[in-house]
């Protein structure tokens, strides 16, 4: 068994309250550094690529980079999915870590909050930060998303003036209309940064009247580890709904082999959701598209 990426949630707090994410339930959690080395060691015969993500953004940590040197000494590559809202109080030497492979920017979560910092400081921020990768920092990828590119929720007031801070930021044209009728995956702004485009999902709940069966991609290419050791198919699954087993009690061996996992993984492969959160998805929908 091998995962692409294990999503292990260092810390479920975010600070922010995008409008386009379900409300956190679970209490505050923050995985301990000694608890976190430990799940790397049981992770390593499973994966080498890490996201630092399921809820919360890995940003808020003061010794954020504890955790990214814990990764690199044992073998993993990162990536940090961020608001970029704290991007200000993160050194750059953090953020470009060798652990660090990739880095994700929710664009949209400033124009889905009421933040202090004004859009310009925002945008500068990321800015730097692109700016400072392209000059001394060739390994990993900026992912820019812009996951908001669908009518009913469209955002094209926002996304009118970002891209007019990146055509002058980056010295290129970019046709909004365009994009809206092309609808690409990813736009190439410089070297290995990247715009990605998406629409909006509705994330899984149990209090959802959606009803369908299909396949994911839980349990195959990757798994979530909850900030207070909670093991879930997916990285979607940020409630710990499909609680596997926590690593608390239990070995992450005896978790993936458990009764459980291992028929939501052979319901996967004939199309079948068995959980009930699973049926309540949207997003696996996607895949039978």
């Amino acid at each position: 068994m091998h995962f692409h990426r294990v999503h292990i949630e260092v810390t479920n707090i975010c600070g922010l309250a995008c409008t386009f994410c379900p409300p956190k339930l679970q209490p505050t959690k923050t995985m301990t550094l000694d608890f976190f080395e430990k799940t790397l060691t049981q992770l390593q015969p499973y994966t080498k690529e890490l996201a630092f993500h399921v809820m919360g953004d890995p940003l808020t940590l003061s010794n954020l980079n504890d955790y990214l040197e814990a990764s690199y000494k044992k073998g993993f590559e990162v990536t940090l999915t961020t608001s970029g809202y704290y991007l200000l109080q993160t050194p750059f030497k953090t953020l470009f870590h060798p652990a660090v492979r990739q880095i994700n920017i929710s664009l949209n979560a400033f124009n889905k909050n009421s933040l202090k910092l004004g859009f310009e400081d925002y945008m500068d921020s990321v800015l730097n930060l692109c700016n400072e990768k392209l000059k001394h920092y060739p390994k990993p990828f900026i992912n820019l998303r812009l996951w908001n590119f669908d009518e009913a929720c469209s955002e094209h007031e926002f996304n009118t003036e970002v891209f007019e801070k990146f055509e002058k930021a980056f010295d290129i044209e970019l046709d909004l209309n365009s994009l809206y009728k092309q609808r690409p995956k990813s736009l190439r702004l410089a070297s290995k940064v990247l715009l990605h485009f998406d629409t909006y999902f509705q994330w899984p709940s149990m209090d959802s009247s959606h009803n369908t069966q299909g396949t994911c991609y839980g349990l195959k290419s990757h798994i979530g580890i909850l900030a207070d050791g909670s093991v879930v198919p997916c990285c979607l699954d940020g409630e710990g709904v499909i609680n596997l087993g926590n690593l608390h009690e239990s070995p992450l061996k005896d978790v993936l082999e458990s009764k459980r996992a291992t028929n939501m993984r052979i319901g996967f492969e004939k199309g079948e959701a068995l959980e009930e959160l699973c049926k309540k998805c949207y997003y696996k929908d996607r895949f039978s598209e």
